[in-house]
């Protein structure tokens, strides 16, 4: 990204036009589009020769961090809903534009198999496995407790809570001393919307992962972090279910008076993978707008 000083308040738009999306959304169908950093990330070489694998990298914050990664010199494969194929066809194109290696893997990490397979299959597309961002996310607004659906709370925690502990589980043994995973998390884990409820539940969780993981893998080399995300205009937001006036107006409650875009975040996800974060782990960094967690 550019390194020119901007005030914080003006450097994306803080409203967005009426719309909504069915469950996954993705960004072909955005009015106005997210910035993911397709024209703005600049890269630096700070992860020359990494091999990754993103969930959730078709688009939103992991299409930003795949971008990201690619423009700083690693290999990068993302996974991705079916649906979603378009977007991750156009990611892949991105990163192969940056001159690395990209590949994508279609399916539905609340799937057991499909959420190890994808570890297997980045060691043998990549020839290894350096950076495990488990960025894939579910959530849907809730009218009140009494009328979520036990089928619907049950795809937040297989979504957020059950296709990350088995992408990690497998990934685990094929991690060097060096390598590092990253949660997206979300504010949502420290300040908990009702209509978000179950997805707080699991954001929650994630925390507690993240925490506990670095004591058991920092022994082995293996750092891991998490991202936590306050508003970022994202495909996820227009399939929430929100009303109208609550996606014209999102973010705009943040003290610097916005929602943030994809782009902002990938840097956070950059800083976690490179040796700049050597010391780095169990952390949970807040991109958040000022919010506090």
């Amino acid at each position: 990204m550019s390194d020119e000083q901007t005030d914080p308040r003006d450097k994306h738009q803080d409203e967005f036009p009426p719309q909504s999306q069915e469950q996954p959304g993705t960004n072909e169908e955005m009015r106005s589009k997210p910035d993911a950093g397709e024209e703005s990330y600049r890269g630096a070489g700070r992860l020359e020769g990494r091999r990754a694998l993103i969930t959730g990298g078709d688009s939103g914050i992991g299409r930003a961090a795949a971008i990201a990664f690619a423009r700083e010199g690693a290999d990068v494969a993302i996974a991705h809903m079916p649906e979603e194929m378009e977007d991750a066809d156009e990611v892949v194109r991105l990163i192969a534009d940056a001159g690395r290696r990209g590949v994508s893997f279609a399916g539905d990490i609340r799937e057991e198999r499909f959420a190890t397979s994808i570890v297997t299959d980045t060691i043998g597309q990549l020839g290894g496995l350096d950076i495990l961002v488990l960025n894939a996310a579910y959530q849907k607004d809730r009218e009140g407790l009494a009328s979520l659906e036990t089928e619907e709370f049950d795809r937040v925690f297989r979504t957020n809570l059950y296709g990350l502990l088995w992408s990690a589980r497998a990934a685990a043994p094929h991690l060097e001393p060096g390598s590092s995973i990253i949660v997206t998390a979300s504010i949502q884990a420290f300040d908990p919307s009702p209509g978000l409820v179950d997805y707080a539940m699991t954001k929650a969780a994630q925390v507690a992962f993240v925490k506990a993981m670095a004591q058991e893998l920092g022994p082995k080399g293996i750092r891991v972090n998490a991202v936590a995300p306050g508003p970022v205009w994202t495909p996820l937001i227009p399939a929430t279910g929100w009303d109208s006036s609550k996606v014209e107006k999102f973010g705009s409650d943040t003290p610097l008076g916005r929602a943030a875009q994809p782009a902002e975040l990938a840097g956070a996800y950059v800083y976690l993978a490179s040796e700049a974060a050597s010391y780095v782990s169990g952390a949970v960094l807040p991109v958040t707008g000022g919010k506090g967690l």
